[in-house]
């Protein structure tokens, strides 16, 4: 029933449009500098393995995992995971999203206290992300069809549960932009790039960057709506 609610779409849209322009944007600015071959030559494996030693970071492991864009370091086990494309590639785009993520191994070693905020409530906003919506869904039936004071309640409970969501999306944001930031110094510092390869690196990361801000914008939308719902049945009541 939600989602035939025109005012869904007034919270929803701007957001929907915003998350598909910034996957639209992430998709053409790493196809397009995958294709242009950084100077140096160097694949995203032997770029990773610089960069680690560079920051001295040569306990961490490197790993493939499969797909595309997946490339993630992983701070419980010490590891970068690096996709088949980014591995191999000697490509600008390649070198830029290992840069990104080894960007996150040095913050995970200088105990960055964005990412360490950030680490400690994943466990809380896993369950309310999922627990929210049903709390709230269930809570604000009972409340319409039935009358039931306790319903209202349990809604506004699920709102509770799901803001978990958005204010994890909004912690992720300081943790991106910085590792973003640490990204191309460490390129510049260590001779990996050269300034007119600079461009590139700059847009893959500014792309992958808008994600997450869609993602907050998402998780702000839809909370938003909820308290709009919740807001217009009190004054009915």
């Amino acid at each position: 029933m939600f989602f035939l609610d025109p005012m869904y779409f007034v919270f929803a849209l701007p957001a929907l449009i915003l998350a598909f322009y910034a996957q639209w944007r992430v998709k053409s600015a790493y196809n397009k500098w995958l294709r242009v071959r950084n100077t140096r030559g160097l694949t995203g494996m032997q770029a990773a393995k610089m960069l680690l030693n560079y920051n001295n970071l040569g306990h961490i492991s490197i790993e493939g995992t499969p797909g595309a864009l997946t490339d993630h370091y992983d701070p419980r086990t010490q590891t970068m995971r690096l996709s088949p494309d980014v591995a191999n590639s000697n490509s600008v785009a390649a070198v830029a999203v290992v840069a990104h993520e080894i960007g996150h191994a040095v913050q995970d070693a200088e105990a960055y206290v964005p990412m360490k905020v950030r680490s400690a409530i994943v466990p809380g906003v896993q369950i309310g992300s999922w627990l929210g919506p049903i709390l709230f869904f269930i809570g604000f039936l009972m409340a319409g069809y039935f009358r039931s004071a306790i319903g209202y309640q349990i809604a506004w409970l699920g709102v509770l549960f799901f803001s978990g969501a958005l204010v994890f999306a909004f912690a992720t944001l300081p943790v991106e932009f910085n590792a973003s930031a640490r990204a191309r110094a460490m390129l510049t510092d260590a001779g990996l790039i050269y300034q007119d390869e600079m461009n590139g690196v700059r847009s893959v990361l500014d792309a992958a960057a808008l994600t997450y801000v869609a993602a907050a914008a998402q998780a702000l939308s839809t909370l938003l709506y909820y308290v709009f719902l919740l807001g217009g049945f009190r004054r009915r009541n």
